[in-house]
């Protein structure tokens, strides 16, 4: 005797795959904890990105301070193509941060709305959180500007990267230099003055794109709640 079949029992095409995958009375323990878990590796594998760009800032700042202050003769502007450099890992990582963040958001949601609501039933979970994850998982799209993460970054590795790199630049052309400042920080035809006026200036654009009052707009990061944005 032949079984019928409906079209929601056939598998190719089925408009019905997924649906009721994440029920309640699954919990935690089936297709939630996998999902879980990949949103947690992938995290992980971007923070590990991060991490190596900034050690290659510091590697790369060690190296050039080494070699600017081995010989008097050693020219000061080596430490200024540094700031170049350092703005180059800067630009790398804040797009990096960026994609972690993406991750890092999912993670958060599922912890939230999940994982805390499980452990204390007394909590309650946000009103439309799958309705966010699931247009997320469908249209993945990045979730802060390149300018926070920019301001982000500046804030935690590279302003004291820049700090540093700068005031060793100030220490080379002011106590090592073969002549007095402002014309020991000269370059080229460059006057020492207007070397040094783009060196502050620069600095200073840095320091004020870090510390801008803004509101963050990145997904429960550990800031302090009043400069977080309203509806998160």
């Amino acid at each position: 005797m032949s079984q019928k079949t409906t079209d929601s029992d056939e598998m190719p095409g089925n408009a019905a795959v997924g649906r009721g995958l994440l029920d309640e009375e699954m919990g935690p323990s089936g297709a939630m904890a996998h999902l879980y878990r990949g949103e947690v590796h992938r995290m992980k594998l971007w923070r590990e990105r991060l991490d190596r760009t900034t050690n290659w800032a510091v590697l790369l700042l060690a190296a050039i301070l080494t070699w600017a202050f081995t010989t008097p003769s050693n020219p000061h502007y080596v430490l200024l193509i540094g700031n170049l450099a350092v703005g180059l890992f800067l630009i790398i990582e804040a797009r990096r941060y960026r994609a972690y963040d993406m991750w890092r958001s999912r993670v958060r949601t599922l912890q939230r709305n999940v994982f805390a609501v499980g452990l204390d039933p007394a909590r309650e979970p946000a009103d439309d959180w799958r309705r966010r994850l699931a247009a997320d998982y469908h249209q993945p799209a990045l979730k802060i500007s390149a300018e926070e993460a920019i301001a982000h970054r500046l804030r935690r590795v590279y302003v004291p990267l820049l700090a540093i790199l700068n005031g060793a630049w100030v220490l080379r052309v002011t106590a090592f230099g073969p002549a007095e400042w402002p014309a020991s920080a000269a370059v080229g035809m460059l006057p020492g003055t207007i070397v040094t006026g783009v060196v502050a200036l620069v600095f200073a654009g840095a320091v004020f794109i870090a510390v801008r009052p803004r509101t963050w707009r990145a997904h429960d990061e550990l800031r302090e709640e009043a400069l977080r944005s309203p509806h998160e």
